[in-house]
């Protein structure tokens, strides 16, 4: 089917060629007013200023959209959630109200523990059932790329269950999907005291089947304080590169350890959360070649300081946005509310929000070939907004839904 919207008000990140931004590339954001948009079946055709129509397109389509003067952005990419989980955490959110630490809550049964009993307890078909609902709720939000991480098993056969999970939403979603091995997101009960153990584990009963099915793009591990350590973190990252399986890194998220320099070593493709930073750490970022994520959700619902993101900028790091979407410190994936947290609090642009949501995240999940910016070829993923003054306004009013329709290959959701 071919789709043309003509009397575009703003076309927002229109771009012939792009690359990763870095620093003050961040906050260019190339745009259109007045402008038209071709999309046939699953792709973006072409595009241009309505004064060009005439001559470009002679022959016009039967479908055609006036969207009188309303904006078109290409859709979120949103590189770093934990989409796929069993269940709800809202209990311990009612232990953080009461004061109690997140050691006094885990000692009640919570945390990341919490999840992967109610997930190794729920049958792989319930697990996707609630999984597409989620991924529905967000894509109607805007996301129309993501990446979805395992870490909630924490068990051989709950690893895979989580995996086989995201395979399945691949095969069955029209959104672009990656998926990320995260068995290093804790130590189970039983390996509390026997970490070379787990470790033992994920590398000789899980990455293996891993690999032979085809489960994974990526491997994660949380490389914190009582989690994995920097030579942990490590010693799993080289085994997954044994298999194939490129780092994206929990990093920095608690207390500086390492993790930066360990990601660097390893050439991850993004090293995430890094809400606790040294100078010398921005610095590193700055010359990092990969993306710097950031999960500003996370620290708003865990009461923490945000990322220092205009230093990172500043230090010419290639800065992403994602919801960090999961049960327990960020129970929320619209995107929206990430990109109006990262202006109001981490003092963002809105240009620079909107380049690190989409073709950035794009870049984080090796996506930036199919999505992220308005460019012919790519995936016709494409935010419709309803009438508003400005781009700033998005984010400005960020308490009204903003979003009148959402196109995902072509597809209104």
């Amino acid at each position: 089917m071919t789709t043309l919207f003509t009397h575009i008000g703003l076309l927002a990140g229109t771009r012939d060629t792009h690359q990763l931004l870095r620093g003050h590339q961040l906050a260019d954001l190339p745009c259109m007013e007045d402008a038209y948009l071709l999309v046939e079946d699953e792709q973006i055709a072409d595009y241009g200023y309505m004064y060009e129509l005439a001559l470009k397109l002679p022959q016009l389509p039967k479908n055609i959209i006036d969207v009188q003067g309303r904006y078109i952005l290409p859709c979120w990419c949103d590189s770093h959630t934990h989409l796929v989980f069993a269940g709800s955490r809202e209990n311990e959110f009612i232990f953080k109200l009461q004061g109690l630490s997140y050691a006094e809550i885990a000692a009640k049964g919570g945390g990341i523990l919490n999840s992967a009993k109610k997930l190794n307890e729920t049958r792989e078909e319930e697990l996707l059932k609630q999984a597409e609902i989620r991924l529905q709720q967000v894509a109607e939000l805007g996301t129309g790329a993501i990446e979805m991480k395992s870490g909630y098993g924490l068990s051989v056969a709950g690893e895979l269950k989580m995996l086989r999970v995201i395979k399945q939403l691949k095969q069955r979603s029209k959104l672009s999907i990656k998926a990320s091995f995260l068995g290093a997101h804790t130590y189970p009960e039983e390996f509390k005291n026997n970490h070379a153990g787990y470790i033992k584990l994920i590398l000789e009963e899980m990455l293996p089947v891993i690999a032979a099915e085809n489960l994974a793009d990526y491997i994660d591990v949380f490389c914190e304080t009582g989690f994995f350590s920097p030579a942990e973190t490590e010693q799993i990252c080289k085994a997954g590169a044994c298999y194939g399986l490129r780092p994206k890194l929990h990093v920095n998220q608690l207390n500086s350890i390492g993790g930066i320099q360990t990601g660097m070593a390893a050439h991850a493709l993004s090293l995430d959360h890094l809400e606790t930073l040294t100078a010398e750490e921005i610095s590193l970022l700055g010359k990092f070649e990969g993306c710097s994520t950031l999960l500003p959700t996370a620290a708003f619902f865990l009461r923490m300081p945000y990322q220092p993101a205009r230093a990172l900028i500043g230090a010419n790091a290639a800065v992403v946005l994602a919801s960090d979407y999961n049960p327990g410190s960020s129970p929320s994936g619209n995107m929206n509310l990430v990109n109006a947290i990262s202006c109001i609090q981490m003092k963002m642009f809105p240009q620079e929000v909107i380049n690190a949501s989409t073709l950035n995240g794009a870049y984080a999940m090796d996506l930036q070939n199919e999505v992220g910016s308005i460019t012919i070829g790519k995936n016709a993923n494409l935010i419709l907004l309803k009438p508003i003054p400005s781009l700033a306004y998005l984010f400005y009013s960020f308490g009204l839904n903003h979003i009148e329709k959402v196109m995902i290959r072509g597809s209104w959701v």
